[in-house]
């Protein structure tokens, strides 16, 4: 049994093609997120 979920999640993964405007935004957003750690406390904080 688990190996027909594995079969159709492996051509299911290989099928996937983010669109150009997807990969731009997650970039653009991570180039944008600064994470700041003071103490034991994380701060994020976007710079746009």
């Amino acid at each position: 049994m688990a190996k027909l979920y594995s079969d159709n999640s492996i051509k299911k993964v290989n099928e996937l093609e983010p669109k150009n405007e997807t990969v731009n935004f997650i970039l653009n957003y991570s180039k944008a997120l600064s994470v700041i750690k003071y103490n034991k406390i994380k701060f994020e904080a976007l710079l746009n």
